[in-house]
């Protein structure tokens, strides 16, 4: 069901030469254990200044934009979608941070069907989880580092103390919360 729409979207971002990289549920179903997830969201690397451009890419990707795209997405760097067919929502949020710009810059490409989707990494896939800080966002953490113990923990806690310290709250400090006792 996602394989098909992630492929349509992968292939109109690339098209419009919009840089992304898929996060959240979906990118934990990659780097961890199947759960239910009935939504896409996808960071990208450009500013609202280009919200033309996604907007055509969503549109040939065959998605209804379910806001007033001017408005609701300069106000909240958001724009709310859905594939009419599956119902899927596909949430595009606009990022050009320099963490960011460096996640998706490490970003990973995995083939789907017969298109190249990129993924958020593994580490950055734990950053985000660990700075969204909601119960299900640590369990995922958690999760995807059980699954995957060979991540780069120096650029975890890299990131984690500059966006901690930034933000006034110790992501670092969750984040080895999270790891088994030991380590």
């Amino acid at each position: 069901m996602f394989g098909p729409l992630l492929e349509r979207i992968a292939t109109e971002l690339d098209r419009g030469e919009i840089p992304y990289m898929v996060i959240g549920g979906q990118a934990v179903l990659l780097y961890g254990e199947p759960r239910f997830t009935r939504d896409i969201d996808i960071t990208l690397g450009i500013d609202t200044d280009r919200l033309g451009d996604l907007d055509r890419a969503a549109r040939s990707a065959g998605l209804e934009l379910l806001v007033d795209a001017e408005t609701f997405t300069r106000q909240t760097m958001v724009l709310p979608c859905q594939d009419p067919t599956s119902g899927i929502r596909v949430d595009f949020i606009f990022s050009f941070s320099p963490y960011e710009a460096e996640a998706l810059g490490r970003a990973c490409a995995v083939t789907i069907g017969h298109t190249s989707v990129r993924y958020v990494g593994v580490e950055d896939l734990v950053i985000l989880k660990v700075a969204a800080g909601r119960p299900r966002d640590l369990e995922d953490a958690r999760m995807v580092m059980a699954k995957n113990p060979g991540i780069d923990r120096t650029l975890v806690e890299r990131w984690l103390g500059l966006l901690g310290d930034s933000l006034g709250t110790d992501f670092t400090g969750v984040y080895r919360g999270l790891l088994p006792r030991g380590e």
